[in-house]
């Protein structure tokens, strides 16, 4: 089990900035003070360390707190190698998913909204801890995402407000 006292000696971190860099050389790819790790797939930083590859936003929640959190760790921004410690915070999976992106498919431009062509209409679903809640049919997607938005407020509480709002990105329009 790595820890914080093992982690500090191989790695520096700056929590102002989120990134890793190398205090020792443990072989002939890693150079001191070069950026530790690499993005995978999903857009996480991951550092191996002792043959064990660790996402980044944990090494960095060991290196500050001490420990690594039983539970996941939420990027606020979500930004998943936006690593600096106030953009992380620990969260439940249900939490987590509170704080989702728009998916690659998804057609209406808001969270929460689906067109459904069996009534050729638009749907507003959440999800509350694993349990998809029906919203309605609305006739346009704006109607559809007031109520998914209204339902957030009041169900969402880990993270009420979409980071896209929070952030001032896009609102569907």
């Amino acid at each position: 089990m790595l820890t914080q006292e093992r982690l500090k000696e191989l790695l520096s971190y700056d929590p102002d900035t989120g990134v890793f860099t190398w205090n020792i050389s443990l072989n002939w790819r890693i150079k001191i003070g070069s950026m530790a790790g690499g993005i995978n797939d999903g857009g996480y930083r991951r550092i191996q360390i002792d043959r064990i590859k660790y996402g980044a936003h944990r090494l960095a929640w060991l290196y500050v707190y001490g420990d690594f959190p039983v539970q996941e760790i939420d990027h606020r921004d979500g930004n998943t190698d936006n690593n600096r410690i106030n953009n992380l915070r620990v969260a439940r999976h249900a939490e987590n998913g509170q704080n989702r992106k728009l998916g690659k498919n998804n057609t209406s431009g808001y969270l929460g909204v689906y067109w459904f062509k069996h009534q050729k209409k638009w749907c507003s679903l959440i999800v509350i801890d694993g349990k998809t809640v029906f919203l309605g049919y609305f006739n346009n997607p704006k109607d559809a995402s007031e109520a998914y938005l209204s339902a957030k407020k009041k169900l969402h509480t880990f993270n009420p407000i979409p980071r896209e709002q929070i952030l001032g990105e896009s609102d569907g329009q």
